[in-house]
């Protein structure tokens, strides 16, 4: 058998959901550990015949596994499961990293029936049975919360390491869903790429607020776009972009947002495949989220470029902002509290730039892709 760095080659399965989050999310590690010889098999839920190719051609294996993020019904579930066991089985697969709430716990379980050795399960956030809404959250949410809560204590203490990104999510799933955590490493953010998300200065002319990220309800876009309006009645010649694709079923449709865009409130870029420039041409970055994150990647990339961050006082967010250094955190469900911290930012444009330096150095001391890397190296042995 091939030897990779010195050690035997491993056969080692991502198993996440989407292909393209898979690769900006883990496209780094699964580079790094291709380069050292490894076989990397990259499970996903969406192929399509040119991100298949494309997996190919970065010298990655393919396997398409379907997976209802919203699903409760049990056959579709136990389809998931027995999919991955087949996959797993017939690939031979010594080592599993199985990451986010649904294939964290099937790839898990299905690991173990598979008895492959090492079995990494990465929780990054709790999700949306999780997530503490404005209102009581409806009978299927929480029907939902109590099965994700008997799944994670079913699947979790089958892996041989578990990874978190906040010590909220560990809290919880030991006090509120009973999970034994013997294998458990926090790990805080996921990490970026420094070359890719270069620092720049903040561009104050003129002032722009920027949302990037999914445009869910859970996300505080209807906040964001909330006190976008209320602020560009004092000052028209604010901007305020949004980046990322309507969400007519979970969020905000595109008609809601074109209605925006013609009142010029918000400027909609829509999804688009490079964030970067979209960032360097703002002057804060805002994530008024709700939603039970892990630690908001949206964000870590704010903060390698040297963006203010205004964010809500909630886990997976909290953790990256010092208050009144790098940017203000604001209670969720709180427009006010939003509007009143963009206008402090709009009244005070000359401290954004040491705010804008301060990120960048909490990014290059937290969040560096490499850094982070390193430690899920040596959690994979290898």
């Amino acid at each position: 058998m091939a030897q990779a760095s010195g050690l035997t080659q491993k056969r080692v399965a991502f198993v996440g959901k989407e292909v393209s989050v898979m690769l900006g999310f883990r496209g780094e590690l699964m580079r790094e550990l291709a380069a050292k010889g490894h076989k990397i098999y990259a499970f996903a839920i969406d192929y399509t015949t040119s991100s298949e190719m494309k997996i190919r051609e970065m010298g990655f294996i393919p396997v398409r596994y379907s997976l209802d993020g919203y699903s409760l019904n049990p056959l579709n579930e136990l389809q998931t499961l027995w999919q991955l066991y087949k996959a797993f089985k017939q690939h031979r697969i010594d080592i599993s990293f199985c990451y986010f709430a649904k294939p964290a716990i099937y790839g898990t379980l299905a690991a173990w029936f598979a008895r492959i050795p090492q079995r990494i399960a990465k929780i990054e956030g709790l999700g949306r049975p999780f997530t503490v809404a404005a209102h009581k959250p409806s009978l299927k949410m929480r029907l939902a919360k109590k099965i994700q809560c008997w799944l994670f204590r079913l699947a979790l203490p089958r892996s041989t390491a578990l990874i978190l990104l906040n010590h909220d999510d560990q809290a919880d799933l030991k006090h509120h869903c009973n999970v034994d955590l013997p294998n458990t490493v926090v790990l805080g953010g996921i990490g970026v790429c420094f070359e890719r998300f270069a620092h720049t200065e903040v561009p104050l002319k003129p002032l722009t607020f920027v949302f990037v990220g999914r445009l869910l309800n859970e996300k505080g876009i209807r906040y964001f776009v909330q006190a976008a309006e209320r602020i560009k009645k004092r000052h028209p010649n604010v901007r305020f972009s949004v980046v990322g694709a309507a969400s007519p079923q979970h969020g905000m449709s595109q008609q809601e947002l074109n209605h925006y865009v013609d009142k010029k409130v918000i400027v909609h870029h829509g999804q688009v495949d490079n964030v970067v420039p979209h960032i360097q041409q703002s002057s804060v970055f805002v994530l008024p989220s709700y939603y039970r994150e892990g630690l908001p990647r949206s964000t870590q990339e704010a903060l390698a470029v040297g963006r203010p961050v205004i964010t809500t006082n909630g886990p997976g967010c909290r953790e990256t902002v010092d208050e009144g250094i790098n940017g203000y955190l604001v209670p969720p469900h709180d427009v006010d509290a939003l509007e009143q911290a963009m206008q402090r930012m709009i009244d005070n444009p000359d401290a954004l730039i040491a705010m804008g330096r301060a990120s960048r150095k909490m990014a290059e001391a937290r969040f560096n892709v490499r850094d982070v890397n390193r430690k899920l190296i040596k959690i994979l042995k290898l």
